[in-house]
């Protein structure tokens, strides 16, 4: 069994509401930070616990604010990443709706640790109900004294505010966030200065995602030592799952990181294993933009190691046979999944939110997502394959932020593990527009790959 650090007392009727959170230990780790460490003893905590940003890049977090310069009469920022737009993940949104506390809770630990006297939940616009339940939490956080001035006597000052966004992916990135809570189009800004120098209004700022700020009250109340030893290497922790597809038990997962993946996809007390008995085809852990893993990928990793529920483990072998853990956006897909058509569905969506900043991104995405259509609907040629590659790989590494590798990433590794199912679709047309998929079989240059 997995602990259970942030959703212990989920399902606690009430938990919602100030009085039930704080009768089950809420603001606990509020009362030790102000009233017995210092923003720099908390830092270190933070940096003990190995936590990394749970938001998709798992860059450790305690560095992240160590980052931020503190130039004398500059107000600093923390703003909350809760902008979840990524397709397959919606763990933050239970977490929000949940058990709001805890993330006003994890606000206000890590605005002391970072000096900042206004901090900013951002939440996608598609969230609207949440926003009333955050609203609600916060009111009554400040009627109770754990937010305004001097809270709770410790002499720091805090103000919470909650920001709708306007529904575009791209404020997921966070300089799109910054521009967006400053009122311009969402449009990611060029880096350097990164925001921990410039950000919001020009001033330092950290941005962190829901799960990351949530995380950093059970490592307050426990100890980053404590943290640190659930997990695996410098996969230390639990992680939240978004589990769904094909699967019998769909829902969010707290695990211990560590997890192997296929007892992950088949236990009992996590997905339950594939939904109506079916093989498994392939998977996507980290949400849309990750490369898929093939069945045969999934279980052991290139050298031939156990694939757990880690970043390094994820990664291994690189996207040739790897993939990441991303935002634990985790999607299975049944043997009679069309590999073509999923695709095609993830490209139109990065199509349909690119910024238009960057040329390959606005016109690349554009592109896949024109040859994808084709494939899907019959009239795709041979060398449709390789000229998806190609644009690919024009738009990976050529844009301002990750969203031209978003959309890339999943076209080369499905056409690198799937190859022969494309050509499928050009081989046999009306079939594939039949629905007739069926499980095909694995690339030889995959299988080559993890035998060799």
């Amino acid at each position: 069994m997995s602990r259970k650090l942030l959703l212990e007392n989920a399902h606690i009727p009430g938990i919602g509401g100030y009085d039930v959170y704080r009768q089950h230990g809420g603001y606990r780790a509020v009362e030790k930070a102000l009233k017995t460490m210092s923003p720099d003893t908390v830092l270190d905590e933070v940096k003990k616990s190995g936590l990394r940003g749970r938001g998709g890049a798992g860059f450790p977090t305690g560095m992240k604010w160590s980052f931020l310069a503190k130039p004398e009469g500059v107000p600093r920022y923390l703003l909350c990443n809760a902008d979840e737009s990524e397709p397959g993940t919606f763990k933050d949104r239970f977490l929000m709706e949940k058990i709001p506390h805890l993330l006003i809770e994890g606000m206000i630990v890590s605005s002391f640790a970072l000096g900042a006297n206004t901090s900013y939940i951002y939440i996608r616009g598609e969230y609207s109900w949440i926003v009333f339940i955050l609203e609600k939490a916060i009111a009554e956080a400040y009627a109770k004294g754990w937010l305004g001035k001097n809270i709770q006597g410790s002499g720091f000052d805090l103000d919470l505010y909650v920001n709708p966004g306007a529904g575009a992916y791209i404020c997921g990135e966070e300089t799109a966030l910054i521009e967006s809570l400053e009122g311009k189009r969402g449009n990611p800004r060029i880096k350097p200065p990164f925001p921990a120098v410039r950000g919001l209004w020009q001033s330092p700022t950290v941005v962190n995602n829901v799960e990351t700020i949530a995380a950093v009250v059970p490592i307050i109340i426990d100890g980053g030592d404590e943290y640190a030893k659930i997990g695996v290497g410098k996969s230390t922790g639990t992680k939240l799952i978004s589990a769904g597809g094909n699967i019998n038990k769909p829902g969010v997962y707290e695990i211990d990181l560590g997890l192997p993946v296929e007892e992950f996809i088949y236990s009992d007390e996590w997905c339950g294993g594939i939904k109506n008995g079916k093989r498994l085809k392939a998977c996507v852990p980290g949400g849309s933009s990750v490369p898929i893993l093939p069945h045969f990928l999934v279980s052991k990793t290139a050298n031939g190691d156990q694939r757990l529920m880690t970043y390094e483990s994820l990664s291994d072998g690189g996207f040739a046979t790897g993939s990441m853990l991303g935002s634990g956006g985790f999607i299975v897909y049944d043997e009679d999944q069309c590999i073509v058509r999923n695709t095609w569905n993830f490209t139109r969506f990065y199509h349909h939110e690119s910024c238009g900043q960057c040329s390959p991104c606005r016109e690349g995405t554009g592109w896949m997502e024109k040859v994808l259509w084709r494939l899907e609907n019959g009239q795709g040629k041979m060398g449709d394959m390789d000229l998806l590659v190609n644009v690919a790989k024009n738009i990976e590494g050529n844009t301002i932020c990750p969203l031209g590798d978003a959309a890339a990433w999943p076209v080369g590794s499905a056409i690198r593990h799937f190859r022969e199912e494309f050509e499928w679709h050009v081989r046999e047309p009306e079939k594939c527009m039949r629905g007739n998929y069926g499980l095909v079989r694995e690339s030889k240059t995959a299988l080559e790959q993890l035998q060799g």
